[in-house]
This record gives structure tokens, C-alpha cells and sequence, in this order.
């Protein structure tokens, strides 16, 4: 039966057919909550996809890790290709709102440099207060960026990829849930800044929150997502590089 079972689930229809029922499942959770935030369509498929590979590990009397990386990952590796195209995308509303950029690049640069140079030296030492070893550590650094991004800088930095895809997910849904509350309660008024601060916190569910607020925020938040990714993979590798990760 093990061997069956492996020889059913060893091609990559599996890994695609799972990704998309997990994501298909929480799309309808999340509608059928009238958007309830731990609903998200990503959050839902992350703990429900884990726990799919967890239960046909043990009743194939298998490792979950063996499970991951020779039944899912083939099919996985091809949905998470089109990521890279999708990231790509963000790039259209920095075009058609490239007069804001314009106007003010200096500040949306210097703010998300500054930003995430604080963020990442916080981050650094708030894992070494919770004991997290090198490569735990490492993992969470690239988080800022989006998960397309964030993945293989992690792994550069030799960090553990699915430790900081989890980390960007637990990032967007947490944002786009309290997000307004945010907003509110540091009296933030000016939609560049609201709209850089969804994109660079939430990547693509805080772009999707900031798009809920306005044409600019969204804008704003897209082109932070941009940026962002692009600072993460100049600055994290240099950090690590100086704390000898």
C-alpha cells in the first residue's frame, strides 16, 4: 500500500492539484466569513497544505520532510514559477502613477531604506532575545520583502526559504487584518505614507488593503513592494554579512 500510495502521489499533478484545493477551499472559507482575516486564502492554504502533508506522511509511514520535497515540491516548484511573473506585474502601477514617484523618490527611497534598516537590526536582535539559532535567524531577516523575493535571499544568506515564506504570509494576513486599526490609531493621514507602509509590511495583502483605501495608497503600496525587494536584497545580505550568519 505504501508503495502505491507513493507511486499515485510521486508526480507533480499532485503538488499542483494540493495547491490549488487549499487555495480554492480558504477562497470559499474567506467568502463565506464575510472576510474574516484568518480565512485569508494564503494563510488557509499554508496550514492546511501542511497538515495534507503531514497526515499522508504518517499513513505512509513516511518523513514529512522525504513527503515535501519528492511529492510536493515537484508540483509546487511550478506553481511557485508563476510567482516570479506576478511579482513582476507590480510594476504597473509604478508606471501609471510614475508622476508621484517623480515627485518624490528621494523620500519614498530614503523611507524604506531607513525603514527596513531599522526593522532587520530589531528583527536581528528580538530572535537572538528568543534563542533562534543562525539559520532561524536568517530566515527572518529577507521577511520585508515578498515571498517570491524573500525565498532566495534567504537561502543565500543560509536561512531555511519556508521558515520566511511562512513569516511573509503571517506578515500579509496579520496587516491586512488590522491594518484600519493601524491607520487610526497613529492618525495617519497622508495616503503615500499609508500606502508605503500596507505595501512594505503587508506585500500583496497589504497592496490589496491599501487598494480598498484609494487609487494613490494603492499605487503607493505596489511600488513599495517594488522598492522594498530590491533594498532587502542589497541591505540583508550585507547585514548578515557583518553579523557573520
Amino acid at each position: 500500500m505504501k508503495m502505491e500510495l507513493i507511486k499515485f502521489l510521486g508526480t507533480p499533478m499532485f503538488g499542483i492539484a494540493l495547491s490549488l484545493l487549499v487555495f480554492l477551499l480558504g477562497t470559499f472559507l474567506f467568502k463565506k466569513s464575510k472576510g474574516f482575516f484568518l480565512f485569508q486564502p494564503l494563510f488557509v492554504s499554508m496550514v492546511l497544505g501542511i497538515f495534507i502533508l503531514w497526515l499522508v506522511a504518517k499513513v505512509a509511514n513516511l518523513d514529512v520532510t522525504w513527503v515535501y520535497k519528492n511529492l510536493y515540491k515537484p508540483g509546487g516548484d511550478i506553481i511557485f514559477w508563476f510567482i516570479y511573473p506576478a511579482t513582476i506585474a507590480f510594476a504597473i502601477p509604478l508606471f501609471k502613477r510614475n508622476d508621484i514617484v517623480k515627485k518624490y523618490w528621494l523620500e519614498i527611497i530614503l523611507s524604506l531604506v531607513i525603514g527596513l534598516s531599522i526593522s532587520v537590526v530589531i528583527m536581528y536582535f528580538v530572535s537572538k532575545l528568543l534563542g533562534l539559532n543562525n539559520a532561524g535567524i536568517a530566515s527572518m531577516l529577507p521577511q520585508a520583502a515578498t515571498t517570491a523575493v524573500a525565498m532566495p535571499i534567504a537561502a543565500g544568506i543560509h536561512g531555511i526559504p519556508a521558515i520566511t515564506a511562512m513569516a511573509c504570509i503571517l506578515n500579509a494576513v496579520i496587516i491586512y487584518a488590522i491594518g484600519d486599526w493601524l491607520i487610526k490609531i497613529f492618525h495617519l493621514k497622508n495616503p503615500i505614507g499609508v500606502g508605503l507602509g500596507l505595501g512594505t509590511a503587508g506585500h500583496t495583502l497589504g497592496s490589496a488593503k491599501a487598494l480598498e483605501l484609494g487609487e494613490v495608497q494603492g499605487s503607493m503600496a505596489a511600488i513599495s513592494v517594488v522598492i522594498i525587494s530590491i533594498v532587502v536584497d542589497v541591505v540583508v545580505p550585507l547585514f548578515a554579512n557583518l553579523v557573520h550568519l
